[in-house]
């Protein structure tokens, strides 16, 4: 199932330029080897059904394009893809990847490379209400307490657990909405840790859309581990 007529009018972005030191890879972690496939194969795979794998904006190293490139032709031979260079922090990646998307593009759904099992129920979600609102990031509510602690690692305080929700990707936008929030943030020299609260430091509304547990971030040997049994499992 595709998202019908208006698909040309959203564009997906694949921050991909991570080297994943905490792997021990010592290479991008997009290109690290899971079930066989590269990471990054594995997460495009996730929109390809919605139609936004061809044409998605990959930002990555550029001294890696080579490599990556090579992975994603064996992967979607048909397919074509815009690269852009990778920054020194995510937010300026996203930033470079935001000014090579196309100039018809509305919606821009930015996904982590190292989430590979993203729901399309979040991501076709994330885009309905990027849609409507203008911002939206896919997340879950804590099923943890969650503990904020001061610099000597002692208990200060204990927020509301049903108010908490962890943020995953996709972060969906309105192109406008995003451009706007990063060109306020390089005006401030702010530095944040992701898309969607940018757009809220603008008073832009950021409306939660709901995702999974399946849609973890692969940063450690474990995650990777885990990932594999996921595959091997059956669960995607």
């Amino acid at each position: 199932m595709t998202l019908g007529s208006g698909v040309e009018h959203v564009q997906l972005l694949i921050p991909a330029a991570g080297m994943g030191q905490r792997l021990g890879a010592g290479r991008p972690k997009a290109l690290i080897d899971l079930a066989g496939q590269p990471l990054l194969v594995w997460t495009l795979s996730r929109f390809d059904a919605l139609g936004l794998a061809d044409g998605a904006v990959i930002v990555g190293p550029p001294e890696s394009r080579a490599e990556m490139e090579q992975a994603l032709t064996a992967a979607f031979s048909e397919y074509r893809f815009t690269w852009a260079d990778g920054g020194s922090e995510r937010q300026i990646s996203v930033c470079n990847g935001l000014d090579a998307l196309r100039p018809e593009t509305e919606i821009v759904v930015i996904h982590d490379a190292a989430r590979p099992f993203v729901p399309e129920s979040a991501i076709r979600g994330s885009i309905e209400a990027a849609m409507e609102f203008g911002a939206a990031t896919v997340a879950i509510p804590s099923t943890d307490t969650i503990l904020v602690g001061d610099d000597d690692a002692f208990l200060v305080n204990t927020p509301d657990r049903a108010r908490l929700w962890a943020c995953q990707t996709p972060q969906t936008f309105r192109v406008s909405v995003i451009r706007e929030a990063h060109a306020k943030a390089s005006e401030e020299d702010h530095l944040g840790t992701d898309d969607a609260t940018l757009v809220q430091r603008t008073g832009g509304r950021v409306k939660l859309v709901q995702g999974s547990p399946l849609n973890f971030k692969v940063t450690t040997r474990e995650d990777l581990a885990l990932a594999e049994q996921v595959i091997a499992g059956g669960l995607v």
